[in-house]
């Protein structure tokens, strides 16, 4: 059996993993350690057609317009592992191409941060949305901040979530008909994320609160006839956080309508 080991080759063990997590990118005065041990992680990712109006790119999360729901030009479509079922419907990433693996395609010390705002289906042959892979479908505004529109399209890149910065409050979109109300939630900050919804009219006892449930991507149900009434929401994101919003939609509301609060994560 080997002798355990001594000081010296403690040390020097200490010490090549010290040397090993000092192995670095910098970009603009940031360090990213080791890619992996300061929360990045390594993916890739290819863009939209040329052509594709990038506000009509709601897609799977069904945004109806990325400008209307609060995101830009900035969305990306996720490969399944990271799109999770729609509940990353509206997460923001910091991704930055990798210069150091592909020197050709990679603008050196940019980043840009995309919302997700689709799904990047997997296909029978192997391809980049194909689970395990992380991968970012961008659309083309957002790609060309950090790369080169080359002749292959994919580019190694690494990524973190980041929080959302939104301008103005979280906004309420008003589905459905009669007792089915199915109500889009967008411009939502902090995580971005929604991983509960509630929903209260004003003639329901107080302190009552109507789970929702995803119907799909970023759009939320229930079935109670709530016509004619003030409605309050209350959301919990992905990492946690909780907030209330009431009365955001007044008695007069009408389905296909768009509210404003002035709460945000």
């Amino acid at each position: 059996m080997a002798p355990p080991l001594g000081l010296s080759a403690v040390s020097s063990c200490a010490s090549f993993w010290h040397i090993f997590l000092l192995v670095s990118i910098v970009l603009e005065g940031m360090i990213i350690v080791n890619v992996e041990a300061n929360g990045w992680l390594s993916g890739h990712a290819t863009f939209y057609g040329t052509n594709q109006d990038p506000a009509t790119l709601g897609g799977a999360c069904g945004y109806d317009n990325t400008f209307h729901a609060g995101f830009g030009v900035n969305t990306a479509a996720l490969s399944s592992t990271l799109f999770r079922g729609g509940e990353a419907c509206g997460a923001c990433y910091q991704v930055i191409c990798n210069y150091r693996i592909d020197p050709k395609w990679c603008l050196q010390r940019r980043a840009v941060t995309v919302t997700a705002t689709n799904f990047c289906p997997p296909n029978n042959n192997g391809g980049w949305c194909n689970a395990p892979h992380q991968h970012f479908d961008m659309s083309t505004p957002a790609f060309l901040r950090i790369a080169r529109q080359g002749n292959e399209g994919i580019v190694p890149v690494i990524y973190r979530r980041v929080s959302c910065q939104r301008r103005g409050g979280v906004r309420f979109t008003l589905k459905g008909q009669s007792n089915f109300n199915m109500v889009m939630i967008s411009n939502v900050g902090g995580s971005g994320d929604v991983k509960a919804a509630w929903i209260r009219g004003s003639r329901m006892r107080k302190g009552t609160w109507l789970p929702m449930h995803r119907n799909w991507g970023a759009n939320w149900q229930s079935s109670i006839d709530l016509r004619n009434q003030k409605l309050s929401f209350k959301l919990t994101l992905v990492d946690g956080r909780a907030l209330v919003f009431s009365s955001v939609v007044p008695s007069t509301w009408s389905f296909g309508q768009t509210f404003s609060s002035r709460n945000q994560f």
